[in-house]
């Protein structure tokens, strides 16, 4: 009868073969899972060998910082349908039935700047004549301000409480649009810099109009 000798590891090889294995463990952790999973490379292997473009950890901490920046700077009151224009008791006065002239303000072209302090509100506005039409462009320097774009009806004899047409509520940086007036009277835009520091709009029309 035959009997199958199988090698017999002895304790230095065993020992030897352990500390083998756990080198290769530490080099294949400190190589490679590192690098890929928690964005260190204490070797180099990782740029070296590609392992380091595995790595989320930057992207979505990024894009986490982005939408938290994006949520907080567009965390505005909403604007609601019903505060566009004067209160519901205020009447329209009867001068903005009136028909349109048969010339317009002659075309021109401006660029304005409107400097509004921190925590205040001012208005801008020009002269139109009814179905006038200008182009319009605005932005600011810095931060986002609160806009009403607004007209008052030209009227002979006007009221303690002054009827005005809200167009636009919106808080914006900048705008660009196209109006054209419904009624003869003064548009323009009430700004609101509701931040702490002084924002400086730059105002461009391009129509007919007249400034104060």
């Amino acid at each position: 009868m035959e009997t199958n000798k199988q090698p017999i590891m002895g304790k230095k090889q065993l020992l030897k073969s352990t500390c083998i294995a756990l080198f290769i463990g530490v080099l294949v952790l400190l190589a490679a899972v590192f690098p890929a999973e928690y964005g260190m490379d204490p070797l180099g292997a990782g740029k070296l060998f590609g392992f380091g473009k595995l790595y989320q950890g930057d992207v979505e901490s990024s894009t986490s910082e982005a939408n938290s920046t994006t949520t907080s700077v567009l965390n505005f009151k909403k604007l609601e349908l019903e505060k566009l224009g004067s209160p519901a008791d205020v009447p329209k006065p009867i001068e903005a039935q009136n028909p349109p002239p048969e010339t317009q303000y002659s075309s021109r072209e401006d660029t304005l700047t409107v400097s509004v302090p921190a925590g205040k509100g001012l208005e801008y506005k020009f002269k139109m004549l009814k179905y006038g039409s200008v182009k319009y462009e605005w932005a600011t320097d810095q931060g986002i301000v609160y806009i009403d774009f607004h007209g008052e009806v030209k009227q002979a004899h006007p009221l303690e409480n002054v009827f005005y047409e809200s167009y636009t509520l919106a808080y914006s940086n900048n705008m660009v649009g196209t109006f054209t007036a419904p009624f003869e009277g003064k548009h323009g835009w009430y700004f609101r810099n509701d931040s702490n520091q002084d924002i400086v709009v730059t105002l461009r029309l391009k129509g007919q109009y007249e400034l104060f």
